[in-house]
């Protein structure tokens, strides 16, 4: 079994990673998250795995992807530090595959401007048709907000994605067309659960994996963000192998 973990902690992870590890994760990749070195100083035990990945350019606030168990993850050699919180990461193990993490920042999007994502799509295009690929993190959009014309409009990173093979695993199990999504990732502004709620984390798996998923779970408001974790829930998928 892989279990994928995409969570945005919304910092200060040290004092929040008993909830993450008891989601048990194979592969977390976890946006908003301090550098390593600062982790280790400031966590009450030794947690971390032993070559953690981490991109960024504030300390306090990165891109981790962090793999347990059986698992190993080390940073692509093709990897471009011009697409900030992108990581194209290769993942060894029970289920051997290529990992694009993601912390997509969308602000300054103009009408003919690439959005992150697809520039990503675009430069890691060779990589992640090669082996099997899993795409995560705070993709930090939705279809809701697409623009007639825009090139960065979600639709379009989505059909990428599915050019590539790729399927929203929550869309394909829960049946649910972008953009109609019935259950929220992000309790935006308010933090309470009747304020601005949107569905802005996802993990993409190849649809061959589709049928393959044992379990697809989107975290409560209660235990994440009315217990003051985050403003985010994680998103959680086990593949069977």
């Amino acid at each position: 079994m892989m279990r994928i973990v995409a969570w945005n902690c919304n910092m200060a992870l040290e004092r929040k990673i008993e909830a993450l590890l008891d989601l048990r994760p194979d592969i977390a990749v976890i946006s908003e998250c301090a550098q390593p070195d600062l982790l280790r100083a400031r966590s009450s035990r030794d947690w971390l795995p032993a070559d953690p990945i981490w991109i960024g350019r504030n300390p306090h606030k990165g891109l981790a992807v962090f793999a347990f168990n059986d698992y190993t993850a080390r940073l692509a050699e093709a990897y471009d530090p011009h697409l900030r919180y992108l990581a194209p990461v290769h993942v060894d193990g029970p289920t051997p595959c290529t990992l694009l993490a993601a912390w997509v920042h969308s602000g300054g999007l103009r009408k003919y401007r690439l959005g992150p994502l697809r520039r990503a799509l675009s430069r890691y295009r060779a990589l992640l048709s090669a082996a099997p690929t899993i795409v995560a993190g705070d993709l930090n959009h939705n279809v809701i907000w697409d623009k007639p014309g825009w090139r960065g409009n979600h639709a379009t990173s989505v059909r990428l994605m599915g050019e590539l093979g790729l399927v929203s695993a929550y869309h394909a199990v829960r049946g649910e067309a972008h953009g109609r999504e019935t259950t929220p990732t992000i309790y935006w502004r308010d933090r309470t659960r009747d304020g601005p709620t949107y569905h802005i984390d996802y993990v993409f798996l190849p649809q061959p994996w589709v049928s393959r998923i044992s379990s697809l779970d989107v975290g409560a408001f209660e235990p994440w963000c009315g217990a003051g974790l985050s403003d985010h829930v994680p998103v959680i998928v086990d593949v069977a192998p």
